[in-house]
């Protein structure tokens, strides 16, 4: 997968187009991400020794295809690139050819 957890990501589709948020979790066999703050879902629960229950909102997963890195000197979604520097292989920014951390 070419975003990892902590890259600051545009959704291109869905409810929730054109917001921003920070990647929490990447799920690659599923294709998925988990985005704070986007796609939320209330979920119901029972109310335990641990916990007393109730209504939560939790972010459910986007599909990868649905969602855009952030290019970090402009700003807007870009695509993802790998290329070998000093022998490392490292992700850049197709928009700005800037190298990503």
């Amino acid at each position: 997968m070419r975003i990892k957890s902590g890259d600051t990501v545009v959704i291109t589709a869905g409810k929730d187009k054109g917001k921003q948020g920070t990647v929490l979790q990447t799920l690659p066999k599923q294709d998925k991400v988990i985005v704070e703050g986007i796609n939320i879902a209330k979920k119901h629960q029972k109310p335990t020794q641990m916990s007393t229950g109730g209504i939560e909102e939790i972010e459910m997963p986007l599909h990868v295809s649905n969602v855009s890195l952030v290019d970090p000197s402009t700003g807007e979604a870009t695509k993802v690139g790998y290329r070998f520097e000093d022998g490392k292989k490292v992700r850049f920014a197709k928009k700005s050819n800037e190298t990503l951390n």
